[in-house]
């Protein structure tokens, strides 16, 4: 697989969306607020990716 995460950075916010492959999104498009919490959860996510694509 080759997992790809779509983003769109905004002020205050940005929005994403991850693909395991193409055209085979990876649960629905998601909200990062711009702060250490928010970050922390992004990061989360991006691991919970990289296992799901065996990576």
């Amino acid at each position: 697989m080759n997992p790809v995460i779509g983003l769109d950075i905004a002020k205050g916010e940005s929005q994403g969306q991850a693909f395991l492959d193409k055209s085979k999104p990876y649960g629905k498009s998601f909200e990062i607020i711009h702060t250490r919490e928010g970050l922390e959860l992004f990061h989360h996510f991006l691991k919970d990716v990289e296992a799901k694509a065996g990576h």
